[in-house]
């Protein structure tokens, strides 16, 4: 079951890879940032349920960085 749930991670990070190299997805958009943080959140957590330490830093940054992108977007969409 991890590995199916891993694999569901790594399908939204491309997901949202793909549809931009293909010109369909903005990354500013803010379905890209939600893909990236959903998909780099999973593996995060499969990352800690495998004690897979250096995929941990690479997804737990992952999200971190996904996550101030999106803080960023909403504060562009409606400033204080």
């Amino acid at each position: 079951m991890v590995q199916v749930i891993s694999a569901l991670g790594s399908l939204l990070i491309l997901a949202a890879y793909t549809a931009n190299q293909a010109g369909r997805l903005s990354t500013e958009h803010l379905s890209y940032t939600v893909l990236n943080i959903v998909g780099s959140a999973i593996l995060t957590v499969v990352a800690v349920h495998e004690e897979q330490w250096g995929f941990l830093v690479l997804e737990a940054v992952w999200t971190v960085v996904s996550v101030l992108a999106l803080a960023r977007a909403l504060r562009r969409q409606h400033p204080a």
